[in-house]
């Protein structure tokens, strides 16, 4: 008895012991495969970012990915979330990603660790702190001195919570990713290089560490002593995407780190999906020949409060539902994708049974109509002013998220004239309080026309940023008023411009404390400035009462457009455009009898009424007009013109290069497409750039669509798809519209164009590929 005791007591204490005080193992990669302790393994990762799930629903989010058949979590480490202020990291609460890992592990999963520093994932600024941008002459992702400075203290933070968890350890880190997806920003070697390093030195050194492109780039950046991994989507052709790999490493594991289970939605666009028969066929192709991948996303979640990002060229704001048509759905739940899934992967699984599927923690509730009525105005949220003959900044005014009501006196302009403003994101124009017009960086707007002022009028725009660009090179995205603003009038016959000066600069931070504040402050300046017959915008508080707690979607379809806080806790930004109108609240975040609401809306609401569905809204749109590029007065009279090259593309997958005989000037690049490969009337390009006089891409910032003929709205194939940088992505002509079929862009300046260069879809047999063109530079 006294034996038995004794052993018990031994498995007790075993059990207690730290991790890096169990068994190590190795993962390492091997000839044609992954080793994991010396043996063959196949990689068969879920994606899953913990900031975006409730820490109470972390274990059963884990449970999911595994009765899904998979071995192994995936996730980013979201560095902006952990220093949200210079120099002080929390990783409590659900930040502990340490915590996440060991549950991981308790779950009998691996895990993969991608700690950026940069991470996209549709996510504030990719990950980076905002507060790098009071630095303004930064260089992101570079060797700036500065950049890789504070690059090296968060990395070692990282190392101090996740270093003694790598399988050499006796934890279930694996692998360990080096920056992402750096040929989609440039080719930097001695930048990857040192992140290398970096990481290395923070305790990642004897973990596999790996690099991941695209496998149009990867060999830009790649580094000989890391393993490479491509990122591709549903329905590509996977023996295209791993061909050049193949070719320089015959003998080395294939690996999809990112295969793109669906996408990610924007406001004012169509909610996204992608079909799950492609997915499971993909995966399926992987698993027969041996490819380890990751499911990017598994379960996408959500960008609670203001960590939903932006993508770019242009703005293109990230709705707050993470939900990417992924087969475990925002809210945890397995869907009709997840299903199919799991019964093919059900065949990878040794002979042995796929857990169950777990029981989701809560059940799904519904709450009645409520009214949130109690008003506070904007102006209460002030939490400091500061007195300036310039503008000032968020990063200038020390705020990395909220809104800024920015002041100023206006000069005697006898005639109407034009106000211009470079808004980051959304600014409302008011003169002695009365509404003017909106600045939306959405549609690219710049400016408003306002009527005569006299001296002393008072100039009050009230702007709210959206989240920071999270893609390309635009992620130096600095919020507010970014440069000066004007007024240009045509006064005596004479074009005169004003350069308004000596601002009052407010800022009003988006957090919980300031919302609930806003209710007893008394407003500090500016208060009778803004209107008050104009949909009200400010702090709207009200309650509801539950007798049972559960999940809900509280639907904000009647309200403007700003963030909402349930209980303390910030769900996320609504905007009345959608797709999406309701918003996720976990039961866990709810309590029985009274619980508490406030919304910030910075455009003011039509009405003040709240319920909580019993499922999700996230596509319907209520736009002023249509997304179609179509306008007839938009299409331009090419008949006259001379082609600056026509031809026939070639078939198949990849990038082609067209080169015209002489170079063209002009701004708008037309590609008239007359037939396809197939023969078939629809027509798909995924990506396109020009080619300047030397034959180098000219940036696409600028670009927007000025006509198509035709676009397939409802599965978001519209005419920006060609160039948001995403090879996944693609313009598509809808069924039944004729040949030929144009798409116009707009350069946004005269250019000297010498080629361009034309990639269709990625997905075997490159559908809707065009065969007869005509390019016009007009």
């Amino acid at each position: 008895m006294k034996k038995i005791l004794f052993l018990t007591l031994i498995f007790s204490l075993m059990a207690c012991l730290p991790m890096s005080a169990q068994k190590a193992g190795t993962f390492e990669a091997g000839e044609g495969s992954f080793m994991l302790n010396g043996k063959p393994f196949v990689v068969k990762a879920a994606e899953i970012h913990y900031p975006r799930i409730p820490r109470e629903y972390w274990d059963h989010r884990i449970k999911m990915c595994k009765a899904l058949g998979m071995n192994t979590i995936c996730i980013y480490i979201f560095w902006n979330i952990h220093e949200q202020q210079e120099g002080k990291f929390d990783w409590s609460g659900n930040n502990n990603v340490a915590e996440f890992c060991r549950l991981a592990q308790k779950n009998g999963m691996y895990v993969i660790v991608r700690p950026g520093p940069y991470v996209c994932a549709e996510w504030e600024m990719g990950g980076l702190p905002w507060w790098l941008l009071k630095k303004k002459d930064i260089k992101l992702r570079e060797q700036d001195p500065y950049f890789m400075e504070r690059v090296k203290v968060f990395e070692t933070e990282v190392g101090k919570q996740l270093a003694p968890l790598t399988i050499q350890n006796g934890g279930p880190i694996i692998m360990v990713q080096v920056e992402n997806e750096y040929g989609s920003y440039g080719t930097n070697k001695p930048y990857v290089s040192e992140v290398r390093d970096c990481l290395r030195s923070v305790g990642f050194d004897k973990v596999a560490l790996f690099q991941c492109d695209w496998s149009s780039n990867f060999e830009q950046n790649g580094l000989p002593d890391l393993t490479w991994t491509m990122n591709f989507g549903t329905g590509a052709n996977i023996d295209q995407q791993f061909r050049r790999l193949g070719e320089l490493r015959p003998n080395a594991p294939k690996m999809c780190s990112e295969f793109w289970s669906g996408w990610f939605d924007k406001w004012g666009a169509r909610h996204e999906t992608r079909d799950a028969k492609d997915m499971v066929d993909g995966m399926r192709e992987m698993l027969d020949k041996n490819i380890s991948f990751s499911l990017y996303m598994t379960h996408g979640g959500t960008s609670f409060g203001h960590w939903a990002g932006a993508n770019s060229p242009g703005f293109a704001p990230d709705v707050t539902s993470y939900d990417y048509d992924a087969p475990i759905n925002e809210y945890g739940l397995a869907t009709d994708k997840f299903y199919k899934l799991r019964e093919m992967m059900a065949k990878y699984n040794n002979g042995k049974a796929l857990p169950s599927v777990p029981k989701a923690p809560m059940g799904i509730i519904t709450v009645p109509k409520f009214e949130v009525n109690e008003y506070a105005p904007l102006a209460n949220g002030i939490d400091q002013i500061v007195a300036d003959r310039n503008i000032k900044t968020f990063e200038e005014m020390d705020m990395g998220w909220g809104s800024m009501i920015y002041t100023a006196s206006l000069p005697e302009i006898p005639s109407a004239g034009t106000l211009t403003v470079d808004a980051h994101d959304y600014a409302q124009i008011f003169i002695n309080g009365n509404y003017i017009g909106k600045i939306d960086r959405v549609k690219n707007d710049k400016s408003v026309s306002i009527p005569a002022t006299k001296k002393g009028d008072q100039l009050t725009i009230v702007l709210e940023a959206m989240g920071r660009i999270n893609f390309g090179r635009a992620i130096k995205d600095f919020k507010g008023l970014v440069s000066d603003v004007t007024i240009s009038a045509e006064v005596d016959d004479h074009e005169v411009t004003y350069n308004i000066k000596n601002w009052g600069n407010c800022t009003i931070p988006d957090d919980y404390e300031t919302a609930k504040n806003a209710f007893t402050a008394k407003s500090k300046m500016f208060r009778a400035n803004l209107p008050e017959g104009f949909g009200k915008p400010g702090y709207y508080r009200g309650y509801f009462n539950l007798s049972k707690v559960g999940d809900t979607f509280l639907n904000f379809e009647t309200w403007g457009k700003g963030q909402v806080y349930v209980n303390g806790h910030a769900m996320g930004r609504i905007w009345r455009i959608g797709p999406q109108q309701t918003l996720y609240v976990p039961g866990c975040w709810l309590k029985k009898g009274k619980n508490e609401i406030i919304v910030l809306d910075v455009v003011g609401p039509q009405q003040t009424t709240v319920w909580g569905q019993d499922k999700p809204e996230l596509d319907k749109l209520q736009l002023e007009k249509s997304n179609k590029h179509n306008n007839p007065g938009d299409r331009p009279d090419l008949n006259s013109d001379t082609p600056a090259a026509q031809g026939q593309f070639k078939g198949g997958n990849g990038w082609q290069t067209v080169k015209f005989g002489a170079n063209k000037k002009g701004r708008l690049l037309c590609i008239e497409a007359a037939s396809t490969q197939s023969g078939n009337e629809i027509v798909a390009i995924a990506e396109i750039y020009a080619l300047d006089a030397n034959g180098k891409r000219l940036s696409r910032e600028p670009w927007t669509t000025k006509y198509a003929d035709s676009e397939d709205e409802r599965g978001n194939h519209t005419g920006d798809k060609v160039y948001d940088l995403q090879e996944s992505t693609y313009w598509q002509t809808s069924k039944g519209a004729s040949f030929p079929h144009l798409l116009v862009i707009d350069l946004g300046g005269e250019q000297t164009i010498s080629g361009i260069e034309y990639l269709p879809r990625a997905e075997q047999g490159a559908p809707g590929s065009i065969k007869d063109y005509k390019i016009y530079i007009k």
